[in-house]
């Protein structure tokens, strides 16, 4: 065999995809690394399993949107179809951005579905197409969990000096959530739609 074949066999097993590896975690899903971010392990912790169980309900939430963004029928759809996506995409940055202070804090962020459906404090909807009104239903029950818990854990993080995680769940997880909320409730207020209630025509 010639020097020039073995270079080649040499530089085409480097260009091989090493595929079928395995090997134990680097650190397993409740441990934390502590970084010199000037905050205490504790607080560090508490405030990962606190923005664990708000990504997990805001995955939920974000999913529950595309889920009635495909299925919305009747004759809001045309509405309803572009405010599901716009609100499914508006909660999908909220997913990063609460995954990304998680890993930030040292710990390790929730991500595959199944363990997400295990954690969620939303209720699971069924596979099937719903009314409209249930949809709205839903998806307003499910940002009230999701405010209800961000205020607490805001209030928690603010208290241990963790003015980083307070700020995330304040300016972006509270007011993204409230704003959605407007807009989702303003379609199920029972307003006559060609005639004025009590009014009369010309």
């Amino acid at each position: 065999m010639s020097d020039k074949t073995i270079d080649a066999d040499v530089i085409m097993s480097r260009a091989k995809p090493l595929v079928n590896q395995k090997a134990h975690e680097i650190q397993p899903f409740n441990a934390l690394v502590k970084l010199p971010i000037a905050l205490s392990e504790t607080v560090c912790k508490e405030s990962v399993e606190n923005l664990n169980q708000l990504l997990a309900d805001t995955m939920t939430l974000r999913d529950l949107y595309k889920k009635h963004h495909w299925q919305v029928v009747g004759h809001t759809f045309y509405q309803l179809h572009l405010l599901f996506d716009k609100h499914y995409e508006e909660q999908d940055k909220l997913v990063d951005t609460i995954a990304e202070r998680i890993q930030l804090l040292g710990g390790i962020s929730i991500a595959m579905a199944h363990d997400v459906a295990e954690t969620t404090l939303i209720p699971r909807p069924p596979k099937g197409r719903e009314e409209v009104p249930v949809q709205i239903s839903r998806l307003l029950h499910a940002h009230e969990v999701v405010l209800k818990e961000a205020r607490t854990m805001a209030k928690q993080a603010s208290d241990h000096g963790d003015d980083g995680t307070n700020d995330l769940i304040v300016s972006d997880v509270i007011r993204t959530n409230e704003f959605q909320v407007w807009f989702v409730a303003e379609h199920v207020v029972d307003v006559p739609v060609v005639r004025a209630a009590g009014g009369s025509g010309a």
